[in-house]
């Protein structure tokens, strides 16, 4: 029996991923973490009941937490529109959760700071 040729090497495997710009595999990571946590919202068009808030709460977390850690290494120009997604799921927890968290105390808010709606929006 021969190796399937469709299945990479390790040593392909890992000379591919050493030729990934870390900013690609940085953002790569935080746009999953932002879908995850939009589904969770109730946010996707194809499942728009499915709602789980403590799923949302960690995903959000997380990426607050990677955005936070990784904005130098992303500079503005990429880590502003993950930024703009952060806040549009910190406010869209805020919209879904019957119980309002401490203003500071919101998904990722220990990274970001507290998240309120613009004034135009209320």
């Amino acid at each position: 029996m021969t190796d399937d040729i469709s299945t990479p090497q390790p040593a392909t495997a890992s000379r591919d991923i050493a030729e990934v710009p870390s900013v690609e595999i940085i953002s790569t990571a935080a746009l999953h973490l932002l879908s995850a946590a939009a589904v969770n919202l109730g946010l996707a068009e194809d499942l728009p009941e499915h709602k789980d808030l403590d799923e949302a709460r960690s995903l959000i977390d997380a990426l607050a937490g990677l955005l936070d850690a990784a904005a130098p290494s992303l500079g503005h120009h990429h880590a502003a529109p993950l930024r703009d997604g952060l806040r549009s799921l910190q406010l869209a927890f805020k919209e879904a959760s019957s119980i309002p968290d401490e203003p500071g105390a919101g998904p990722g808010e220990k990274y970001t700071g507290a998240v309120y709606p613009s004034p135009a929006a209320r």
